[in-house]
């Protein structure tokens, strides 16, 4: 069956927001109930980075090909990539609000990653739609798609290992796993992990099927 991956996306997403509201979590300062978002913020960004691996590897494909095919998926993973990273800040935003007192600090090494990784792939959109040429728009657009995906890595994974953040497992900072990932919360996280790359996959093929029935038309 080719839709069962759907099928259990929601099926997992479903479990995920259930239990991760009525399960048990470990009581921690600061944090309290907010460690449940655990759940949904972090699963997201699971999903925003898997599909930015799909774009770049499909990019690196077109490049040694030339097939518009893989420039497309390169294309309409990258749109649902920024667009999972859309929930991933709000969520990341109303967690800062809670433990830290405040939506937005640009003290803090990961945050500022982020905004620079996002606005990174904003120019790449912008740039895409700046050129008319189809060959050229996914030639360059390629190129510039790797270069993005390297800066994204090294501004939200790299450089805030190397300072203090406010983020657990960056700098100073011990990660989840050290204190408070504890078994009933593996419970629900991993299957929330998978989950929402499963319906990332799914929001890509609908992306893609609109991609090929947009071609025929036009043809």
């Amino acid at each position: 069956m080719k839709n069962w991956y759907k099928i259990l996306s929601v099926i997992l997403i479903l479990y995920t927001i259930f239990w991760g509201m009525l399960g048990p979590v470990p009581r921690l300062d600061i944090l309290n109930e907010t460690i449940r978002n655990v759940y949904y913020h972090v699963p997201i960004w699971f999903a925003m980075l898997f599909q930015m691996s799909v774009s770049i590897w499909f990019a690196i494909r077109y490049l040694m090909s030339n097939n518009p095919e893989h420039d497309t998926i390169s294309f309409n993973a990258a749109k649902v990539g920024f667009f999972f990273s859309i929930p991933g800040i709000l969520t990341g935003c109303l967690w800062a609000k809670y433990t830290w007192g405040t939506y937005w600090t640009f003290q803090d090494p990961k945050l500022n990653g982020v905004a620079i990784g996002i606005l990174i792939y904003l120019a790449y959109f912008i740039l895409r739609n700046s050129i008319i040429d189809e060959l050229k728009k996914a030639r360059i657009s390629s190129v510039y798609n790797v270069f993005a995906y390297v800066m994204l890595i090294v501004f939200i994974m790299i450089l805030p290992r190397l300072t203090d953040s406010l983020h657990p497992g960056n700098g100073g900072n011990p990660a989840f796993a050290k204190y408070d990932l504890d078994s009933n919360m593996r419970l629900v996280f991993y299957p929330a992990v998978i989950g929402w790359v499963m319906l990332s996959w799914w929001v890509l093929d609908i992306n893609n099927r609109f991609s090929k029935l947009k071609s025929k038309v036009n043809d």
